[in-house]
């Protein structure tokens, strides 16, 4: 999985993708460069728990083991940011890794309910 679509590639929001062995597999140009101080694309091979805490681990684990998505809110050198992860599946529909989307907010996000 070391390539993706064109759209994917130059995504502004960053797109990181592992394996279920915790490897990464895949990083855009926006993963790499937000990740630039850490290795940038030089991560892709290495394990996405080595940066992480206790906490964090558990949660990557249980996406692993059941699915689904862990959805919250950052605010990192003055971005408030969107992270979306979730489980992928193969063609077989077992847990094949992890999508990480990274998307920064705009400080005056328009919120609308619809029915």
């Amino acid at each position: 999985m070391s390539t993706m679509p064109d759209w994917v590639t130059g995504f502004p929001g960053a797109v990181t993708v592992s394996d279920a062995r915790h490897r990464i597999v895949y990083m855009n140009d926006k993963s790499a460069a937000t990740f630039a101080a850490d290795g940038g694309r030089a991560l892709i091979g290495s394990d996405l728990k080595a940066c992480h805490n206790e906490h964090s681990k558990a949660i990557i684990d249980r996406l692993l083991a059941e699915g689904g998505t862990n959805v919250y809110t950052i605010e990192k050198k003055g971005q408030k940011k969107l992270i979306y992860q979730s489980a992928w599946r193969d063609e077989s529909g077992q847990v094949a890794g992890l999508v990480e989307l990274s998307l920064v907010l705009p400080p005056d996000l328009p919120h609308f309910v619809r029915s």
